[in-house]
């Protein structure tokens, strides 16, 4: 089975799209969405129908901010995901809103197929536990992590891509030539994000699992286009748009 693998979407609509058509020509079996479809951009509602198509849906804590109270968010996180939380109450004149409200809060914290974990965060914290490049120099945190993963495991919520060995290497996507084999060894695959990138590389980044191959895919969007509509929306900081120019 050959399937996409998306996480950290970030209502960034134009992001999504380029995504989605990227994704068409990968003729993939299924849609996987490692979690975080809301949160600091500008079209929740736009964003959420197209995950409803999603087949596998994993909650982030941006998504669980939206519809309970966001927990150790910075002020401008929290600013956007109440203004997130406003549009699911009171936006959405065609009557989706139930349906919205209904998908985030039926998202799983996790999912275990043939070995194969999917999280937002980490096997041992799904939801909120970060996964950093510089934690392989902290030995005991990844030993630790990688006690909960059976074989391989799928995790986004830094945002920045990239391949966590069990004896604590980190592989950035361009230093692998953006593919990778699944071995024997215990592996954790942060498939990077679609609508806010933080690995200095603006474009979109999601990955193909196609047998025991992941493929990293990287793909240009109009930025312009979402920091146009930040820079509209008085509750969602010029920071939030201007950092999407820069992939940081």
């Amino acid at each position: 089975m050959k399937r996409a693998i998306v996480s950290d979407i970030h209502a960034n609509l134009e992001a999504l799209e380029a995504v989605l058509r990227d994704i068409e020509t990968q003729k993939v079996d299924k849609i996987y969405c490692l979690g975080d479809v809301v949160g600091y951009g500008p079209n929740p509602l736009e964003c959420i129908d197209r995950a409803l198509e999603f087949d596998l849906s994993i909650l982030g804590n941006h998504d669980q901010g939206a519809v309970y109270d966001p927990e150790g968010f910075s002020s401008g996180a929290e600013r956007a995901i109440f203004w997130t939380r406003q549009q699911l109450e009171n936006g959405g004149a065609d009557g989706q809103n139930v349906k919205r409200v209904n998908y985030l809060c039926e998202m799983q914290r996790s999912q275990r197929e043939d070995g194969y974990l999917f999280v937002h965060g980490s096997a041992r914290s799904p939801l909120s536990e970060y996964v950093f490049p510089e934690d392989t120099y902290n030995a005991r945190k990844i030993e630790k992590i990688f006690t909960y993963i059976e074989h391989i495991s799928f995790q986004g919520h830094t945002h920045v891509p990239g391949v966590f060995t069990a004896d604590s290497r980190f592989f950035h996507p361009k230093d692998i030539d953006y593919r990778y084999i699944l071995g024997e060894g215990k592996t954790m695959i942060n498939v990077g994000s679609v609508g806010q990138p933080r690995d200095l590389d603006p474009r979109s980044c999601y990955v193909v699992l196609d047998d025991n191959v992941v493929y990293y895919r990287r793909v240009e969007y109009r930025f312009e286009e979402t920091i146009k509509k930040i820079y509209a929306i008085p509750d969602l900081d010029n920071f939030l748009g201007d950092r999407l120019r820069e992939g940081r």
